[in-house]
This record gives structure tokens, C-alpha cells and sequence, in this order.
């Protein structure tokens, strides 16, 4: 069993940065692949970015690649999501998913754990 805690969602200018982190508990972590999605009002959860379990292989949606970086430490069994240059469109609530294995999976469906969601707030 996986939980997972997601932190440092907030309301930001569009331009602006935010750190999120994910939290996980257990021994385990590093056998889990981990991915961020997002969920924008009125519309369907969408794949963001995932990482391997060393952390060395990564995986990005178009609309993010070059402005969001994916990373893990697995001594701190956390994942995070830096994102830079913010846009309105990228409001939406963040939820962290964990996925045994190596897959880089980016089907919500693939995924075994999931945390509550961070809101990440925009403004034009």
C-alpha cells in the first residue's frame, strides 16, 4: 500500500513558477514509477509527466515539455514537478499516481495509487 500527499499548489501570475511535491509512504518507492496529471474544471483528467524509478527517465506531455521538469529522490521517497513559465491554462488540480514497475505509463487507467490533488491557480 501507497499513500501519496501532494504540497506547494497555489495561486500564481502567469509567467510565475510553483513547486509541487509529492509525498509517498512506505519502503517501496523506488519501485514505483511516478507521474503528475492534472484535472482543469469541465474537463477530463490528462497526463502531465512521469519519471522512471532511478529518476533517469522522463516523459512529457507537448503543452509542458520545456517548461515543467520532473524529478524524484528516493531517499526523501518524493516526486516533484517544477514548473516554470505559467500560463492560465495550466490551472487545474495536480494529482501525483504511482505505478509499479518501469512503465512510463500515461494512461490514468495503468495507475495503482493516487494522491488527493494540489489546485495550481494561474492568473492572466
Amino acid at each position: 500500500q501507497v499513500q501519496l500527499v501532494e504540497s506547494g499548489g497555489g495561486l500564481v501570475q502567469a509567467g510565475g513558477s510553483l513547486r509541487l511535491s509529492c509525498a509517498a509512504s512506505g519502503r517501496t518507492f523506488s519501485s514505483y514509477a511516478m507521474s503528475w496529471f492534472r484535472q482543469a474544471p469541465g474537463k477530463e483528467r490528462e497526463f502531465v509527466a512521469a519519471v522512471g524509478r532511478r529518476g533517469i527517465s522522463t516523459y512529457y506531455t507537448d503543452s509542458v515539455k520545456g517548461r515543467f521538469t520532473i524529478s524524484r529522490d528516493n531517499a526523501k521517497n518524493t516526486v516533484y514537478l517544477q514548473m516554470n513559465s505559467l500560463k492560465p491554462e495550466d490551472t487545474a488540480v495536480y494529482y501525483c499516481a504511482a505505478v509499479m514497475g518501469p512503465s512510463l505509463a500515461r494512461s490514468q487507467n495503468e495507475y495503482d495509487y493516487w494522491g488527493q490533488g494540489t489546485q495550481v491557480t494561474v492568473s492572466s
